[in-house]
């Protein structure tokens, strides 16, 4: 059985954001924030799959 949905985890520190993506989402220059270490890095995703385009400079 395929998993309905998954948590996006942060490429800094590697916990739970408050975003969950689905093996049919697709993200293109994605702003993603993380509450814990309070960094936003740039993504993409498809097929469950998270690659980091560059990390933001605050």
């Amino acid at each position: 059985m395929q998993k309905q949905a998954e948590w996006i985890l942060c490429p800094v520190c590697g916990n739970k954001t408050r975003d969950r993506t689905r093996y049919d989402t697709v993200l293109k220059n994605y702003p993603l924030y993380c509450p814990k270490c309070k960094q936003e890095t740039l993504i993409e995703a498809e097929n469950l799959k998270v690659t980091v385009i560059k990390k933001q400079e605050n």
